[in-house]
């Protein structure tokens, strides 16, 4: 009988150690995901400095844009849905870049009046930057690299990807250029509670 308990209370104590070590080696392998989009500061069209953080508690799509692109006319459903959910925590930051086919050429005053006459853009849009390359800006280095955002490792397709943020400011999908912002995809998400 003493054998008996023995054995169980070493069997017993053995488990604990073991679920211990399990646990904590679980810890370790889990990353923790410690950057958001409410880290970085930015200047927009205007040279005035943006601060991410204040939009802390909103969903953000983060799109990179260019003015002589095919997928230009996306500004139209860009600004569509912005007014129609901006009421509602959401808000669309757009990056004018150069990085595909030399599609936006202009400087940030030339893009500023293109998408105000065209499109009759309200949503904020930021300084003209690189989402590609050595020269990439540090927002579309968080949006790509899994070891900063904590859910993937993406490339810049095309002008127009979409980087969907949640409410806590962090990375939930990425979505390529051809889906229109008025897609289920994104029109689900913004409505998601």
């Amino acid at each position: 009988m003493k054998k008996t308990a023995l054995l169980v209370l070493t069997f017993a104590l053995f488990s604990c150690q073991n679920q211990a070590q399990n646990n904590k080696k679980n810890k370790m392998e889990t990353p923790t995901l410690t950057e958001t989009i409410y880290q970085f500061k930015v200047k927009d069209l205007y040279g005035k400095d943006f601060d991410f953080a204040s939009l802390k508690g909103k969903k953000v799509l983060i799109v990179n844009t260019a003015s002589e692109c095919g997928l230009t006319p996306q500004y139209k459903d860009l600004e569509s849905i912005y007014e129609k959910y901006k009421d509602k925590n959401f808000v669309i930051i757009g990056f004018p870049a150069n990085n595909f086919g030399s599609q936006e050429p202009g400087n940030n005053e030339q893009i500023a009046k293109f998408c105000h006459l065209n499109y009759g853009v309200t949503f904020p849009m930021m300084s003209k930057i690189s989402v590609k390359g050595t020269e990439m800006n540090e927002v579309y280095k968080f949006l790509t690299q899994k070891s900063k955002n904590g859910l993937q490792d993406s490339d810049v397709e095309w002008n127009f990807q979409k980087y969907l943020i949640n409410e806590k400011g962090q990375l939930t999908k990425v979505l390529s250029p051809r889906v229109l912002p008025t897609d289920a995809a994104i029109v689900g998400w913004i409505n998601e509670k």
